[in-house]
């Protein structure tokens, strides 16, 4: 019986837990305190993923050289802002051939670096050959109950990506692999971004056209990025973009979508933020992606709006008609102007 590690203890920690522990794997979870320890020992993570109960390959503690020692992978189901914090906590612990595989959503806002970036600033350029991302459209409370899901697996090195990808493979769990990183990190990210705006349309009370429109601009202007940084044009239309993207705007299981339609309804975004009760990525990816998009020089007109939004007391109908009143543009610029263009008509 392998042995996993998953750092955190949160609702998508656990379902992936769930996905690992039936394949004769030792599943154990770090969790922050011993009263959720104890929850999830006891068969249910009630406090984040109700009414699912636990294979009894999983475990919790909150003892990290207990919970990492022999691990053969180990899975970072934490919140990006806290992703460094606990990569440097749970380095000394981990064995220097083990995989491992990080599942947050974000950048890094004080320093705008994506989480592999992260990783290899804390772990070094080598350790990178055996970092995965694992990303795409996924909801923790239909993972956790087998509804069949699709992610996608990426890592600079190949036998890296199909190492999680046959760890992670069941009859409802399908992952593919992919070698690019940037595109994979980036879709994950932004598309919070535009479920937060999708949200608030929602709260305004405004339609389905609405929403089609936001999510089809918010994926130009991720691409847009994207390509800037080294991406793969063709990663954001797969499943670590548009079906990210899809699911996360569409979806009341979104915390993003749900805190965007309470801002919509005129909430203040701490109020906003409140009731949805869990960590809500985009907030602090839409100021990382405002600044990450000057730096560019990447025009991300909805990320501006949304930003405005949130930390500069904009009205959320004022952000809808900045958008709509904005200068004519060609839909495809982004391919007719890029480099990229020959490839694809080709």
């Amino acid at each position: 019986m392998a042995k996993i590690a998953v750092i955190g203890a949160g609702s998508w920690a656990t379902a992936l837990a769930q996905v690992l522990a039936p394949k004769d794997n030792s599943v154990c979870l770090l969790a922050r305190r011993q009263d959720l320890a104890d929850i999830i020992n006891g068969g249910e993570n009630s406090r984040y993923l109700p009414g699912i109960s636990l294979h009894p390959n999983i475990s919790a503690d909150t003892d990290m050289e207990k919970v990492l020692n022999g691990a053969e992978a180990v899975v970072f189901g934490v919140p990006s802002h806290c992703f460094r914090e606990m990569l440097v906590k749970s380095l000394p612990y981990i064995n220097p051939k083990s995989t491992v595989v990080n599942v947050a959503k974000g950048l890094e806002e004080s320093t705008l670096l994506r989480l592999s970036e992260v990783f290899a600033e804390e772990a070094g350029e080598e350790a990178l050959k055996r970092y995965v991302v694992l990303s795409g459209p996924s909801h923790a409370e239909e993972v956790g109950k087998n509804i069949p899901t699709a992610l996608v697996a990426a890592s600079s090195e190949i036998p890296a990506a199909e190492y999680v990808q046959d760890l992670f493979m069941t009859g409802s769990f399908r992952v593919y692999t992919n070698q690019d990183l940037v595109g994979v990190e980036l879709g994950g990210a932004l598309k919070n971004i535009i479920a937060l705006g999708t949200g608030i349309a929602d709260g305004l009370e405004f339609g389905d056209n609405t929403k089609a429109a936001m999510m089809t601009r918010g994926l130009a202007e991720i691409t847009r990025l994207g390509l800037s940084m080294g991406a793969s044009f063709l990663t954001f239309s797969g499943l670590a973009g548009v079906g990210d993207l899809i699911v996360t705007c569409t979806s009341m299981h979104s915390r993003n979508r749900r805190c965007g339609i309470e801002i919509g309804k005129g909430k203040s975004l701490e109020e906003a933020v409140e009731s949805v009760k869990m960590v809500v990525e985009g907030v602090r990816t839409t100021r990382g992606a405002w600044h990450l998009a000057k730096r560019q020089g990447i025009e991300m007109p909805i990320t501006e709006q949304i930003y405005q939004v949130l930390f500069e007391s904009q009205s959320p109908r004022v952000g809808v008609m900045n958008l709509m009143g904005r200068g004519k543009k060609l839909e495809l610029e982004e391919i007719a102007f890029s480099k990229v263009s020959c490839t694809v008509l080709e």
